[in-house]
């Protein structure tokens, strides 16, 4: 399949600040997480996708064209800004109808539609309210909701879960991951939250100081280690020594044990340990990478 967004060997300048640099990869289907510090280039490259801005050298594309050319690929593209720009004194009704009708549906079509996508993200019973009286957390919806409705293939979304309790947050996760599944409709997800990205891409492109330093799929950055962590609620110390005394060293992290290169001798040698200590066993598992550790190195 070919990508939906493609950069090669991509630069844009703000004079003499350089805000990407020789930058080259591909977005295909699914959720793809665009992580990186703020002032890593993540945003200027979503508006080189939306052609609100040209490259100083390399291309951009849209579903094959360049966005700055021809509007076909722009038109087929979703927006979620960062930043608040929504109407107060509209109900999310008449701005979504609007929206709609902004895209090219026409009215009758756009209702619907209005209709059907705001029931999706949870403000059905909202609705006829000005936008004005919405929560952060609704006014995110809201914003979603508008990237939606012209039924796009892809949607950029900028700091989605940005100014969220860690409530709202999940719940917008979800209903992200939820809108991939029911519409099938691809996400690019930028943020600088890498537990955003572990929670629902399937791919990764990580910018810092405008270049890709990282990318891949999200399971071959979080994948298991021989490291092995252990979590007990007692007889912690005596664990501590048994595994000693059969040549385990255990190096202890907060509450965690950790047992080093873990093979099948050693998770014996833990069970045993743990039986004969009396101790309850919470947790036994091998270690998974995170993303966070991309940064540390």
């Amino acid at each position: 399949m070919p990508p939906l967004l493609e950069a090669v060997d991509l630069s844009k300048r703000y004079g003499a600040t350089v805000a990407l640099e020789s930058v080259t990869f591909e977005v295909h289907e699914g959720v793809t997480g665009l992580l990186g510090p703020n002032g890593a280039g993540k945003s200027t490259a979503i508006k080189l996708f939306l052609g609100l801005i040209r490259p100083t050298s390399g291309t951009v594309r849209v579903l094959g064209e360049e966005p700055y050319k021809s509007v076909e690929g722009r038109a087929r593209l979703g927006y979620m800004p960062e930043y608040e720009a929504l109407p107060s004194n509209i109900t999310a009704s008449e701005f979504l109808m609007h929206m709609a009708q902004v895209s090219g549906l026409p009215p009758s079509h756009a209702r619907t539609r209005a209709a059907d996508i705001l029931r999706h993200v949870g403000l059905d019973e909202e609705r006829y309210r000005p936008i004005g009286e919405y929560s952060t957390g609704m006014k995110q919806r809201v914003k979603l909701a508008q990237a939606l409705v012209h039924d796009p293939i892809l949607v950029l979304l900028d700091e989605p879960t940005a100014g969220l309790d860690p409530g709202g947050r999940e719940e917008m996760l979800e209903l992200i991951r939820r809108t991939g599944l029911v519409f099938g409709i691809s996400m690019m997800l930028s943020t600088h939250l890498m537990g955003d990205i572990e929670r629902i891409a399937n791919q990764v492109i990580v910018l810092e100081d405008g270049r890709v330093s990282q990318e891949g799929t999200v399971e071959q950055f979080t994948q298991e280690t021989e490291d092995l962590h252990i979590e007990v609620d007692d007889h912690r110390d005596e664990v501590i020594a048994a595994l000693a005394g059969r040549g385990i060293e255990v190096k202890e992290n907060g509450i965690l044990l950790v047992v080093e290169a873990a093979d099948d001798a050693k998770y014996d040698a833990i069970r045993d340990v743990v039986a004969d200590t009396g101790a309850r066993l919470r947790r036994l598992a091998p270690h998974r990478h995170t993303l966070t550790e991309i940064f540390r190195e």
